[in-house]
């Protein structure tokens, strides 16, 4: 049994749609516009939305969004081509005037419902990881769903582990291209010499190795959408061809002396300040200023206390479908220690603890201790700490000479050891993996520290 949402402020109208409604075998529950968030957030399912705006066009726009992904129809009493117009801009799904036949209410309902349960296994994962309570999330609803209706370029910005590709996959599932593939390339996790070859293509004799014509991701994502994680870790050249892409919507394989146009919508993200990076001319300013079109936050977990409860309900169920386990309910005291801690590795983190608590709890109650949260005293990594936090330099006094243990030692203190340790057996890329940095930070910490890089004998 389908369940409809009635929202009109006319008791008379509604009392009689709601007749006509629950004549069909729909489950009707009636309440006012000005309370549609309290209702839907205490009913148990509703398939779809029907609203009566009144003269207030500002706040339908508003509600629309607010009750996404449920889809809502307009029964207007004042009913205009002006209106009908800006309220399906904003998400109607439909326009009727009133009295509208009740035939057609009932097929636009059940339209809406095929559609929503035929796209649910892919669309609600990407849905339900982001859209929560908190007032962030619920204003970062409203923009990516006026971005999935624009075609412009999107950069979502947001710590490592908040679900920044899920917000891509949302807006292009939710967009005109959703038919289109969407495909996502890990800006990092290419070498920079094939960086440009796999996002642009190449020719057959284009370099060595290049037996056969291949395809790029830009070229294979035509008609749908490109994401690419990690922008700023894109090398130099393939900014500027990537720019020259944006501008044009044109792209050259490598070893072609030919164009061919694409129609590609591109999603960026990243978790760097991209405007430092341009500052030290390690991004290109001219493609920050392209792809910072609509621009998109992602607030971290540790900011939506609102949102731990029903995130962490909805990844017992993901995770327990994933391992082939039955769902366990949370304590009270194992509710609590997960919104008390921070989060740094937001909302992929807490999927791993809940993973790692249903695999450990001996009964049907996931307790406290079964979440093994680390303690709040554990070391922070110095390389994520803000310079203006950073301990000092200098050694304790107080440590006794000849103690060179590892947890006796400064974080920075380690740092220099390690380097002056091993620079001579290993490169800088080498050097920075092994510290978990980037060779930029590598580089500023050596400026930092006066650790400047042994020349080898006989170079110049």
């Amino acid at each position: 049994m389908l369940t409809v949402l009635l929202l009109d402020d006319d008791p008379i109208s509604a009392t009689h749609t709601a007749d006509d409604l629950a004549a069909e075998g729909l489950k009707v529950i009636k309440a006012s516009p000005f309370s549609a968030l309290g209702t839907i957030k205490t009913a148990e399912r509703v398939d779809a939305a029907i609203l009566d705006p009144g003269r207030n066009e500002a706040g339908a726009n508003q509600l629309i969004a607010d009750l996404y992904p449920v889809p809502v129809f307009i029964h207007a009493q004042h009913a205009s081509l002006r209106s009908a117009v800006e309220l399906m801009k904003a998400g109607a799904r439909d326009y009727w005037a009133k009295p509208a036949p009740i035939r057609d209410v009932l097929d636009g309902i059940r339209r809406a419902s095929l559609a929503t349960s035929q796209s649910a296994e892919n669309t609600a994962p990407a849905v339900e990881a982001f859209v929560g309570k908190s007032v962030g999330m619920r204003a970062l609803m409203t923009m990516a769903n006026k971005a999935a209706k624009a075609s412009s370029t999107v950069l979502i910005i947001g710590e490592t582990g908040t679900g920044k590709e899920l917000v891509a996959r949302h807006i292009h599932q939710t967009s005109e291209r959703a038919s289109k593939p969407i495909i996502s390339v890990n800006c990092a996790a290419i070498p920079e010499t094939l960086i440009e070859s796999e996002l642009f293509g190449y020719e057959k004799g284009a370099f060595t190795g290049a037996n056969a014509q291949r395809v790029g991701l830009i070229e294979a994502a035509d008609g749908g959408t490109l994401f690419l994680d990690e922008i700023g870790e894109l090398p130099p050249s393939a900014q500027a061809r990537l720019l020259r892409f944006i501008q044009e919507g044109e792209i050259r394989r490598i070893g072609s002396v030919e164009s061919a146009s694409v129609n590609v919508r591109i999603i960026c993200a990243t978790h760097r300040n991209l405007m430092e990076l341009e500052n030290t001319d390690a991004f290109r300013r001219d493609l920050f200023h392209r792809i910072n079109v609509l621009r998109l936050e992602l607030p971290p977990l540790r900011e939506r206390g609102d949102d731990i409860e029903g995130l962490t309900n909805w990844l017992v169920k993901r995770v327990a479908g994933r391992l082939g386990v039955e769902p366990k309910a949370l304590s009270d005291e194992a509710y609590n220690a997960l919104s008390d801690y921070s989060w740094p590795g937001n909302v992929r983190e807490l999927e791993h603890t809940i993973e790692r608590a249903l695999i450990m709890a001996d009964g049907n109650i996931i307790a406290m201790s079964d979440l093994n949260l680390p303690s709040h005293t554990s070391v922070v990594s110095v390389f994520s700490t803000p310079p203006s936090e950073e301990p000092k330099l200098e050694a304790s006094q107080s440590r006794i000479e000849g103690e060179t243990d590892a947890e006796e030692l400064s974080l920075e203190d380690y740092f220099q050891r390690f380097v002056l340790e091993n620079q001579d057996a290993m490169n800088e890329t080498e050097l920075a993996q092994k510290l978990g940095i980037s060779r930029k930070c590598l580089w500023e910490r050596r400026q930092r520290f006066d650790l400047p890089r042994k020349r080898k004998r006989g170079a110049a």
